[in-house]
């Protein structure tokens, strides 16, 4: 359970004259089909260069391995035997027994859930979990929380992106995310963030040189009004794009709906505004526990015990400043 309180919607603490509501993506990944057409929609629209030689890793069909600093979307390739799908199943009806949606018969009752449709190319043995990964747009970002130049902004739409024209390279950043997404890249050159009344094509690009870079949610498409990329691309809709709450539900109809087929594994990931980073902008349907998609299953804004750690601070020094002082009045009186 998360410490933090108040509205899902951080857009107005940012204090921009014209509110927006709140946008977010919903990934399915459970109709992901691991085409990639994500990712290279992405690096198109942002000209984010190729990861490397994009040769086979060995452990996957998976070749662009991971977020980066010029991968802000990344699709992941996970093999799972019956084993695993089965014990993917048994975590998931735990949760189900915590009170997340049962399947009920017209009469009211509780039932079994029928057998999920295991078509191709998933069969009882094997299946593939395929999940397009990125920044998550947190309601409390650490990387926003740490910047210390103010390179990291909250947008109207309550997302958080980088103002390259800003950044000094510090990488603070990196450390303070808990998913691991923020990195630097110093190759090439790099186009300002737009703010009010100015558009990337209007400015002169500038010198990358370790730049922090991730997931803008298509900052410059959000204020033309147009979906960003990723999801505008996706053929199988596994991406879709909104305001957050629209989002949300959705994604927690949709688990109802797998539930009804069986599949108790499916769960929500981002969606719970009590975690430790308030809820996140990008809200995904897992079908196993985060860990084996590569994501925290309790993440935490690093800066979420400064408060504590600021009273235990003031005690410390009241104590230490007490016994000073009762200590140089006892050698006054010995003195004496």
């Amino acid at each position: 359970m998360g410490q933090f309180s108040g509205p899902s919607d951080p857009g107005p603490d940012a204090h921009w004259p014209v509110h927006e509501e709140r946008r977010g993506f919903f990934t399915d990944t459970s109709i992901c089909i691991g085409c990639k057409a994500c990712e290279v929609a992405c690096k198109e629209w942002n000209h984010n260069p190729r990861d490397g030689d994009l040769e086979f890793t060995g452990m996957s069909y998976d070749n662009s391995v991971s977020l980066g600093a010029s991968t802000w979307r990344h699709v992941a390739f996970v093999e799972q035997d019956a084993e695993r799908i089965e014990r993917a199943r048994e975590s998931g009806a735990e949760l189900v027994a915590l009170g997340m949606p049962a399947v009920r018969t017209e009469s009211g009752s509780e039932t079994q859930a029928p057998a999920p449709d295991l078509t191709p190319p998933d069969t009882p043995e094997f299946r593939w979990l395929m999940s397009s990964d990125v920044c998550k747009h947190c309601t409390h970002a650490g990387c926003l929380d740490v910047c210390p130049t103010g390179a990291m902004m909250r947008t109207e739409f309550g997302t958080v992106v980088v103002q390259a024209d800003i950044c000094n390279g510090c990488g603070t950043c990196v450390a303070g995310c808990p998913f691991g997404v923020v990195e630097r890249r110093s190759d090439g050159t790099v186009a300002p963030t737009a703010r009010d009344g100015e558009r990337k094509g209007e400015q002169p690009e500038v010198p990358n040189k370790g730049i922090a870079q991730k997931c803008t949610l298509c900052y410059d498409r959000l204020r033309d009004g147009e979906t960003p990329a990723c999801a505008k691309t996706c053929p199988t809709t596994s991406i879709s794009f909104g305001e957050r709450t629209e989002m949300v539900e959705k994604a927690r109809a949709r688990v109802a709906e797998l539930h009804e087929a069986g599949m108790t594994e499916a769960r929500l990931y981002g969606a719970d505004e009590n975690d430790g980073v308030g809820g996140t902008g990008s809200v995904f349907l897992l079908l196993d526990e985060p860990e084996v998609y590569g994501l925290p299953p309790d993440p935490r804004v690093c800066t979420a015990d400064l408060p504590d750690m600021y009273t235990r601070a003031g005690i410390a020094v009241a104590g230490m400043i007490g016994a000073a002082v009762v200590s140089f009045l006892g050698g006054r009186r010995g003195r004496r």
